[in-house]
């Protein structure tokens, strides 16, 4: 559990922000499925509220990276790739590991994940697989977020942020209730980030940024019945991509620098935009004895992905990936109310999605003769472009894709209170089916000359498929808590863990490459190996903790011990040589072990200590890729430890108009991180360092504040391209100053 401010209340109490984190017995779990308090829930948990996400500016989910032990957020590429990795599972591309709920609303598509957090009034982190109550892709835990409610808050927020790179922030909302059944609240947001990298070939900084949006909210009591309705919009502009070259200083034929060891130089447009819209619809129903919920949640994904993918300051090619997906969720919860000796909760889920996605690759002179010409006169010489059937020099390789896919859930769990202990045993059964129906077509002109002629040609290729899987899971859970009194326990778990199996649509460019190669070779059909799908991901977690209070409240927190055991493991991987694209593969067996540990302690009433502490050992059991064995290899790309350091002193003015000077400082660390299974290169532990003073009226905030402090240098991300190496810089020093106005009209 981190330390910040926790807003916690029920229906019938208005919301009032608590300034420790760790009053465990204090903060209730008010997602839907989680009846309990945190402090009796048999998970590692935590916990950020309202005045805890305005001081340490939680604007996004990547925020909390290293504050949550063994959680890691990396800020790199663009925000369509939310990459979350926690107890050394994760992965770069498709699936997430965690789920993400917004106001008890899942968020089904992991390229909407990286959200602006406006007006949230508390983050929680459930750590460990979340399965059985929550399905798919939470195997490694669940986050859920709550906003700000009307019926609890009245009035007007403000909030305005000038930092480093020219960047801004701007948002504002207004609560109003208007009788005892019913209240609105709508806000908007707009923000801007002007960069901090530069290519050098376009001369322009390849890191700015534009989101807007807003939300309307609807919530509405009348006896036993509760009402809430959420609609959210945003629009994002944002360029990319800011990978550096790692390799050797590259010079063409007469000497000429192409590009620079450390430099950032591609020379074709590339960046992401989005429209998002989400819908959520939350009806609740309290009888005397059981509580019924229906969550309806409908989300619009519209998105576009432009990339140079050599990165490099010459003419290979580029991509232009759209992808339209409407999803449409439904759960419908159960469970007994109260506290009594025997609790229980059923619950059915189901979703249906639909994709269509456009993903051409367009190839340009170098890419046409370095991939496709060099390597088919390896096999016969004589093979040229045909510029008098297209002088252009382009070659566009289309795939189009249609991506429907389903599920269903039923799912149960029972809770016995025996004295100190208490028991719980869950079950889901979970059917899924997923599609991808493609078309691929590409048309290569091309001559070949022979001693005696040149004959003039066409390699065609136009492909349509549809392949489908279908999953059947079962995913058990069981715990036990032992209670020493009301805020100490012990708890030990067991639970199954399920992460959705794919397609891997970005190899689709690779294989049509491939294809027309072979027809100009051989001139008979291209059999591609099975890399187009991969398989789900299991896992077994065993687990043991505990939540502790000592001394008066004054040092309170929470441990745990973990061992993970998963098979089929889904793993990011470059294929070798120049092809252009990424794929995910299963890599049989790994195992994570590892601890954790967080506390806050209060030695004097207005200073607050915090520290949260990951460490993850995560290797490969089995893992044979057909050239070489990764067996006892660090898996990568997850952490080994994640350290959050931080102290918070509250100094009282007794001056009416200027209220509290806080002082904040911290420092956030992670590492060691393997970027390749060979484990040949990787990003050493590391530190940065943060601290703010801000100005704290109930009325109004100014906050002064600084982070990456010492400019420590560091890389948040690696990956090959054609065979050349790249990463990503962190971001630098950067400094801030950010307003906030909160007229309350109680």
């Amino acid at each position: 559990m981190i330390g910040s401010a926790v807003s916690a209340h029920t229906d019938n109490d208005p919301a009032q922000p608590v300034d420790t984190a760790l009053l465990l017995d204090k903060v209730q779990v008010t997602a839907i499925k989680q009846g309990m308090t945190l402090q009796k829930v048999p998970t590692a948990a935590s916990v950020i509220g309202a005045a805890g996400i305005e001081r340490r500016h939680v604007d996004a989910l990547k925020n909390l990276s290293q504050d949550i032990p063994n959680l890691l957020i990396p800020d790199y590429g663009s925000r369509m790739t939310s990459s979350i990795y926690i107890r050394g599972l994760g992965a770069r591309i498709d699936q997430p590991v965690m789920g993400l709920n917004v106001d008890n609303v899942p968020i089904m598509n992991k390229n909407a994940f990286d959200m602006e957090l406006a007006d949230a009034e508390r983050i929680e982190v459930l750590r460990g697989p979340q399965s059985t109550l929550y399905g798919r892709n939470t195997m490694g835990g669940v986050m859920n977020v709550y906003t700000l409610s009307p019926i609890h808050y009245q009035g007007i927020r403000f909030k305005a942020e000038y930092s480093s790179g020219e960047s801004y922030r701007i948002q504002a909302s207004v609560y109003e209730k208007f009788n005892e059944n019913w209240a609105i609240s709508v806000s908007g947001f707009h923000n801007h980030t002007g960069g901090f990298f530069r290519n050098r070939a376009r001369n322009e900084m390849c890191d700015r940024e534009d989101l807007s949006g807003g939300r309307w909210k609807l919530q509405w009591r009348k006896g036993r019945w509760s009402i809430d309705n959420t609609f959210a919009c945003s629009v994002l502009d944002q360029d990319g991509y800011p990978y550096a070259y790692i390799g050797e200083d590259k010079f063409d034929d007469k000497g000429q620098l192409i590009i620079a060891k450390g430099e950032i130089a591609y020379n074709d447009p590339a960046g992401y935009e989005r429209t998002s819209l989400t819908e959520g619809l939350t009806l609740r129903y309290d009888a005397p004895k059981f509580i019924l919920s229906s969550i309806t949640g409908y989300q619009l994904t519209d998105d576009q992905m432009t990339l140079d993918q050599d990165f490099q300051p010459l003419s290979y090619f580029t991509l232009r990936q759209s992808l339209t997906e409407h999803c449409l969720t439904q759960d419908v919860v159960i469970r007994s109310r109260g506290e009594q000796k025997y609790g229980w909760l059923v619950g059915a889920f189901g979703f249906y999605r639909h994709g269509k996605m456009s993903a051409p690759v367009l190839f340009k002179r170098t890419g046409i003769e370095e991939l496709i010409f060099k390597h088919a006169n390896e096999a016969i010489s004589g093979y040229a472009w045909d510029a008098e059937a297209a002088p252009e020099w382009e070659l566009p390789l289309e795939s189009n894709f249609k991506m429907p896919s389903y599920g269903v859930a039923l799912y149960h769990e029972s809770r016995l209170e025996l004295g100190r202990w208490s028991l719980t045993a869950g079950i889901r059964i979970d059917r899924e089916k997923t599609t991808l129906k493609y078309h691929s077509r590409a048309a290569l002109p091309y001559t070949f000359t022979t001693s005696e002629q040149v004959f003039h040609d066409v390699a065609h290729v136009d492909d349509r498929n549809s392949i489908s899987h279908v999953y059947t899971e079962v995913l058990p859970k069981f715990t036990a808590l032992y209670a020493l009194d009301e805020q100490n326990n012990f708890y030990a778990s067991i639970a199954r863990g399920y992460k959705a199996g794919g397609f891997n649509t970005q190899m689709f460019s690779d294989i049509l490459q491939e294809k027309i190669k072979w027809e100009m070779t051989s001139g008979i059909p291209f059999e591609e190996s099975d890399i187009m799908s991969y398989k789900p991901e299991y896992s077994w977690n065993y687990e043991l903790g505990g939540h502790f209070s000592v001394c008066g409240g004054d040092l309170r927190g929470n441990f745990s011990v973990f061992l993970i055991h998963v098979h089929d493991q889904q793993l990011t991987v470059f294929p070798k040589g120049q092809n252009t694209g990424r794929m995910m593969t299963n890599a049989g067996r790994t195992r994570s072990a590892g601890v954790e540990f967080s506390t806050r302690a209060t030695p004097w009433r207005h200073l607050m200590l915090n520290l949260a502490y990951g460490y993850t050992h995560a290797e490969f059991r089995d893992f044979d890729n057909g050239r070489e064995n990764f067996a006892g290899k660090r898996v990568p790309y997850a952490p080994a430890h994640t350290l959050s350091l931080g102290a918070v002193w509250t100094i009282p003015t007794r001056v009416e108009w200027l209220g509290d000077i806080v002082l904040q400082g911290g420092m956030r660390g992670l590492g060691d991180i393997w970027w390749n299974e060979e484990n040949s290169l990787r990003q050493p532990f590391y530190a940065l360092v943060d601290a703010s003073i801000r100005f704290e009226h109930k009325r109004y905030s100014i906050d002064i504040w600084g982070r990456n402090l010492t400019d420590a240098s560091h890389d948040v991300f690696y990956f090959k391209s054609m065979g050349n190496e790249f990463v990503q810089r962190g971001r630098p020093r950067t400094f801030g100053i950010t307003l906030n106005l909160n007229l309350s009209f109680k």
